[in-house]
């Protein structure tokens, strides 16, 4: 009998309704929702569907908003009853092509049927009690305590400081004196922060740990998420954006560098040459080239518009590098670039090599900065390249030196004592520099001096109270 139902809906019933028919010889293993169906869904579909971004006024990352549906009026998912669902119709391919997911290509056939059997399971939810916390604009995160901050970004007119948070980006006056907008989104966890050449949009790179990486972008006028892009399976890192704002690079926790048209977010760029995570991206200055750094100790250079590998930028003798690369920024007006690392030694490169590789050489390297204390985690230039800055971390303590870039001498240290220091961002008129890190706070100096000017908590703190404990 279900054999002969089959053959029925292949000849008469819609495509939707034969996979449905289908799925129930598969029925019998339990699906479940946030295992299985729930990592389909983030991969492929809340970049569109999630509370920043509505399309279709459909939320798919809230279980019953996911039954419910939206624009529509069709109700997305009927428990026990696949044909009846509009998700299933909306997700199953005509000639090879799919409503959903929008401008990707379809689920394989192994996704559908998960969701498929999950329904005819009876759609049940799962999730556990300490997965249920939900964030949105206007139910951001509430703290009891500061976060670790892991990345700081000076706009470009100077107005304003975008400071990593838990689910969000919070835009704070660059002044101190208050918070100007919550970007709250899917990440639990904020990797990387740019602003666009032109200071109109903020990409953020960022994800859900052993989940999902993904790409946000912002627009900073309206505080609006242009889209969220999911990213591979883990979170995803050093974001950064072309001279002429075009494009957008980041790193990937699966070994991958990956850039993406910045109007469409469409990938339009990937190479997967590191043997380790990519932790920081460049674009060279005219930017037809690509730099990244990793774990795997090596500064990389690929050709933007072939896609292609071209060359190891440091050298590539076991033993000429200690330990994994961190950070990198590019020398204003020059194919050059300051790196930071395991070693804590700050040192520049030129991208282009002038002569052929030699076993044991490192020709690149044009100088090395003297020594930090412990591991170099961010660096920076100053917009008119006279100086260099490093933060490095070593036993909780943080350090911020200044160098200057034509002698290479260090020539300040930021006033402390510090914690330990993970991002920093030179204001646009080289007066200011804010650094970032495990104590929660912003700290503004004094880039000729080195001394204090202000400090304050990157996140609003609400007291804990013997009732909410």
């Amino acid at each position: 009998m279900p054999a002969l139902r089959i053959w029925l809906a292949i000849l008469i019933a819609s495509p939707a309704i034969v996979m449905a028919e289908e799925a129930t010889a598969d029925s019998t293993e339990n699906v479940s929702y946030y295992r299985d169906v729930r990592p389909i869904l983030q991969a492929n579909c809340q970049g569109c569907h999630q509370p920043a971004k509505q399309g279709g006024d459909y939320l798919m990352t809230d279980h019953q908003s996911l039954l419910t549906g939206g624009e529509s009026g069709s109700a997305a998912i009927v428990a026990g009853d696949p044909a009846a669902s509009y998700l299933v119709e909306l997700i199953t391919p005509v000639d090879g092509k799919a409503e959903m997911p929008k401008g990707k290509p379809p689920l394989s056939e192994a996704d559908q049927k998960i969701i498929l059997n999950w329904i005819l399971q009876g759609a049940k939810d799962d999730t556990p009690d300490s997965a249920k916390d939900k964030y949105d604009a206007e139910h951001p995160p509430s703290y009891v305590r500061p976060p670790v901050l892991t990345s700081v970004a000076f706009s470009p007119d100077g107005q304003l400081l975008a400071v990593s948070g838990y689910h969000e980006v919070l835009l704070q006056k660059a002044d101190g004196s208050g918070i100007a907008g919550r970007l709250v989104g899917m990440s639990e966890r904020i990797e990387s922060l740019a602003f666009s050449p032109d200071g109109t949009k903020l990409a953020v790179a960022g994800g859900s740990p052993g989940r999902l990486g993904e790409l946000q972008l912002w627009n900073v006028a309206d505080q609006k998420l242009a889209y969220s892009v999911p990213v591979s399976y883990d979170n995803v890192y050093g974001v950064s954006w072309s001279p002429d704002g075009k494009l957008i690079a980041i790193g990937c926790g699966d070994n991958s560098v990956r850039g993406f048209d910045a109007n469409s977010g469409k990938q339009v760029f990937f190479n997967g040459a590191h043997e380790d995570w990519a932790l920081d991206t460049v674009f060279s200055k005219d930017g037809s080239h690509l730099v990244s750094v990793s774990r795997d100790m090596a500064v990389k250079l690929y050709e933007v518009k072939t896609q292609r590998f071209v060359d190891n930028v440091t050298s590539i003798t076991p033993g000429a590098l200690k330990g994994g690369i961190n950070a990198v920024a590019r020398y204003p007006g020059e194919d050059q670039v300051l790196i930071g690392g395991a070693d804590g030694v700050p040192k520049i490169y030129r991208l282009f090599r002038e002569k052929a590789r030699k076993i044991g050489d490192d020709f690149n390297k044009i100088k090395d900065f003297p020594e930090m204390p412990g591991r170099i985690y961010d660096v920076a230039f100053t917009s008119d390249a006279a100086k260099a800055v490093a933060c490095s971390s070593l036993d909780g303590a943080g350090h911020v030196h200044v160098f200057t870039v034509a002698d290479g001498k260090k020539v300040l240290e930021l006033e402390g004592p510090l914690h330990a220091v993970y991002s920093i961002s030179i204001a646009p008129d080289n007066k200011r520099i804010a650094s970032v890190g495990f104590d929660g706070e912003v700290l503004l100096h004094d880039l000729e001096t080195g001394k204090r000017l202000q400090q304050f908590p990157a996140v609003p703190i609400t007291p804990q109270t013997a009732s909410n404990q």
